[in-house]
Formats: C-alpha cells, sequence, structure tokens
C-alpha cells in the first residue's frame, strides 16, 4: 500500500527534475522587464507573455534532455530518463504540447507576439537538437533568452498601445501623461503622452536591456559546457569579467540614454506674446523637435537641443556658418548648460550664473530612492553570480562549475530586477526580486542543472 501510494509522488518528482522547475523563477523577470524597458505598466499582454515564456522554457527542458538521453544515460544515469522514470516519447511529447502552448497563449496577444514567440520556439528547438554542441550553441541560448525580453516588451506594447488604451506607468519615476495634450498657459511646458507605438516597433526601447540579459545567457552557457567534465579556467574568468562590465554598464548607463525619456515628452505652445518662456520650455522644445530613441535628430532637432543647453561658439547665438536672427540678442559665449534647469537667468551685468555645486554620485545615489535601488539589485546581481565564478576558476571541478552555472541561472533574477529599476520600474523591480527566496526554496529540492 505505501509503495502505490507512493508512486505518483516520485513520478511527480521526475517530471520536476525533467522540467527543472526550480529554474521557473528566472523566467517571469524577462517580460516584467521588457514591459518597464517600454515605459509600460504591466497588463494582460504581459500575464500572457508570461505564461507562453514558461510553456516556451519548459518545452526547452523536456526536449534538452530528450537530445541528450545517450548523453546523459553515461555522465547523469540519475537523470530521469536515463533512469527510466520518464520514457523518451513522453518528454518529446511534452515539448510539443508545451511548444503548442507557449504559441497559443503568444497568438492571444495579436500577431506581433506570436511573431516573437515563433522566433523564441525556433530558437529552443534548433539549440537543443544541434546548435547546443557547436560553436553557435551559446549564441543560441543568448538569442533565446534575448527573444524572451523582447516578447514582453512586444505584448505589452501592443496591448497598450492602441489608441484609448493607453498604459500608465509602473509607478512617479515613469513618464506624467494625460489623456490628451495639456496645454498650460503662461510660460510651462506642455506635457504630451508618450507614444502610443505598439507591436514590434514599440518594443525597439527594449532591445538594449535584452542584449544586456543576453550577454549574460551567453556567458552561463559557455560555462555550462564544462559543468560534467570540468577542466576549464580561462572560461569562468571571462565569464566574471563579463559579469563586472554588464553590472557596471547597468549602473553607468543610467536613465535617459536607453529607450524612453522617463520624463515625458514635452513641448511648448504656439509663440505668444508675453514673459520670456521658461528654461525648461526650451529645453521642452527641443525633446519635440523630431529626434528621440529610434529617430534620427533633424538638424532643426540638434540646434534646439544645442539652444537648451545654452551651446553657443559665436557671440551671434548660433554655430559656425549660421546668422544670428535679426534683432537677437548676442548670448555670451561658453554658456554651457546656460538653458537647463537649475541655471540662474542673467543678471543685470549678463551671463549664466551656474546654480550651486552638484551634490556628489554618492550624494545623489542615496537622494533619489530608484537610483539607490538599482545599485542595490546590481550589487545582489553580482553577489550571486561572481563568487561561483571564481571559485570554479580556481578549482575547475564538475561540483564547482556546476555550481557557478547555477548562481549563474539565480543571477538572471537580480539582473531583471536591476534592469526594470533602472528603467524606471522599481515597484516592477521589487517585484522581480521577490521571486528570489522561493528560487531558492525549490532549489533546495530540485537541482537547477
Amino acid at each position: 500500500m505505501g509503495s502505490g501510494r507512493g508512486a505518483p509522488r516520485q513520478r511527480l518528482r521526475a517530471w520536476a527534475e525533467l522540467l527543472r522547475v526550480s529554474a521557473l523563477f528566472s523566467v517571469p523577470g524577462d517580460a516584467l522587464a521588457g514591459a518597464a524597458a517600454v515605459g509600460r505598466r504591466p497588463g494582460r499582454g504581459t500575464a500572457l507573455a508570461i505564461g507562453a515564456s514558461l510553456c516556451l522554457y519548459e518545452a526547452g527542458m523536456a526536449l534538452n534532455d530528450w537530445a541528450d538521453r545517450d548523453e546523459d544515460a553515461v555522465d547523469r544515469p540519475h537523470r530521469p530518463i536515463p533512469s527510466g522514470r520518464i520514457s523518451p516519447a513522453a518528454a518529446l511529447g511534452a515539448a510539443g504540447v508545451l511548444t503548442a502552448a507557449g504559441l497559443a497563449l503568444a497568438a492571444r496577444v495579436g500577431r506581433p507576439a506570436l511573431t516573437v514567440a515563433t522566433g523564441l520556439a525556433a530558437t529552443v528547438w534548433a539549440y537543443d537538437l544541434h546548435l547546443k554542441h557547436t560553436k553557435a550553441g551559446p549564441a543560441a541560448m543568448a538569442a533565446a533568452r534575448s527573444l524572451d525580453l523582447l516578447l514582453g516588451a512586444t505584448a505589452t506594447a501592443t496591448c497598450t498601445g492602441a489608441p484609448g488604451r493607453e498604459g500608465r506607468p509602473d509607478n512617479v519615476a515613469g513618464p506624467r501623461t494625460t489623456a490628451g495634450a495639456l496645454r498650460t498657459p503662461g510660460p510651462g511646458p506642455v506635457i504630451l503622452p508618450p507614444p502610443t507605438r505598439g507591436g514590434l516597433t514599440g518594443a525597439l526601447p527594449a532591445l538594449p536591456a535584452a542584449l544586456v540579459l543576453g550577454a549574460h545567457t551567453y556567458g552561463v552557457t559557455a560555462v555550462s559546457r564544462h559543468e560534467t567534465q570540468g577542466g576549464s579556467t580561462g572560461t569562468p574568468l571571462a565569464v566574471l569579467a563579463t559579469t563586472t562590465a554588464l553590472a557596471a554598464a547597468v549602473l553607468g548607463e543610467w536613465r535617459g540614454r536607453w529607450g524612453q525619456r522617463p520624463e515625458g515628452h514635452a513641448t511648448t505652445g504656439p509663440a505668444s506674446v508675453g514673459p520670456a518662456p521658461h528654461p525648461e520650455a526650451s529645453f521642452a522644445r527641443a525633446a519635440d523637435s523630431g529626434a528621440g530613441p529610434g529617430r534620427a535628430a533633424p538638424l532643426e532637432g540638434i540646434l534646439g537641443w544645442a539652444a537648451a543647453l545654452g551651446v553657443t561658439s559665436q557671440s551671434g547665438g548660433g554655430f559656425p556658418g549660421q546668422s544670428a536672427a535679426p534683432g537677437a540678442t548676442p548670448q555670451p559665449e561658453g554658456t554651457l548648460g546656460s538653458g537647463l534647469p537649475g541655471w540662474a537667468q542673467a543678471g543685470p551685468g549678463g551671463g549664466a550664473v551656474p546654480a550651486p555645486r552638484p551634490e556628489s554620485l554618492l550624494g545623489r545615489t542615496v537622494a533619489e530612492p530608484t537610483r539607490l535601488l538599482t545599485l542595490a539589485l546590481t550589487g545582489a546581481y553580482l553577489r550571486t553570480a561572481a563568487p561561483p565564478l571564481l571559485h570554479a576558476a580556481l578549482n575547475p571541478s564538475p561540483p564547482l562549475t556546476q555550481r557557478a552555472v547555477g548562481g549563474g541561472i539565480r543571477a538572471m533574477i537580480p539582473l531583471q530586477a536591476a534592469l526594470a529599476a533602472r528603467a524606471g520600474s522599481p515597484v516592477t523591480g521589487l517585484a522581480v526580486m521577490g521571486l528570489v527566496p522561493l528560487a531558492r526554496s525549490l532549489a533546495r529540492k530540485v537541482s537547477l542543472t
């Protein structure tokens, strides 16, 4: 009787090992980071993207063990297929069903999401069936993880990009928007809603974050090639250097260079008689000149940004070869930043008076909670990934190499959280980081590798 009651539990554990369910918690953060990168609050499209990602991820796990069943019979006889607990036909059938389920969920979002999901599924099957043992293997895995993040971005942008269905930001760190253009009287700037681009075009701001996550995945896959035999010192060291560089990139390229500008798009109303516009208004006009992520800046846009920054190379207030407008007041030369908020207006004696000396980097970090959170999450990423890599480099034995691979998989969660917070979505970043205790608890019962 006892043996009969234990059989279903043992079979369930065998499937948990085959699908490596402890690694599942590294998947939802892809879609959530993608949603944050496009400046949208997670919604229905994000939830469907997470479901599709989970299905495709588990399909890859089942297909991986089916394709490696002969190799595992020698190196890992305890795995579910070599040990006879799950048949090869059942594993292959599960991979097919999970792939179909993932594509069906993506199709519910729309054609753009289905297009990305199809590319992701094709990459997973190509990796497991052929590319894994070639030099293109790590690149294929990196592409799969990048596509997974882009799937979340595409699904979120598709569901919130249609007119009348604009998404709202995760919190106050996102763009300030209104239902329509808000034109304030006087010199203040006008705040416009962010672009409501949907589909593949709307996911373009998430491309840099996808590349960062893909680079991390490339390193983890490169190390995993030595987890059964060991013997590689150079690979863990190279991946350790890459991990450090990725952390520096997340911290160094703070908001405003990747993806959308978190403060929204602003412009000013038509010229009117009245007081001179506030410096923020001139800066806003430059933002509305046509320059932006993924768009070439027209000449007037370049000049507008330069004017907002107060760059003048000639006393006529223009650039070399540009004549001053009739009646224009000459500007003092070399007044970089005089058009930005924080600079005092020109006094009676002429010239711009700079604002007080800015705070130190540490002071600005402490003063801005989102920046501080990004720093903490990036530190958690380094703390999770770096020590096992260093140990594997010092002693490239199979157990330590496997531990480095597990650390790299677990480190994806804080990296996803840091990317979300860095994009101006600290609530999403904290939500992703909340998956760490769950992943750690399940990893004690089911191995990540």
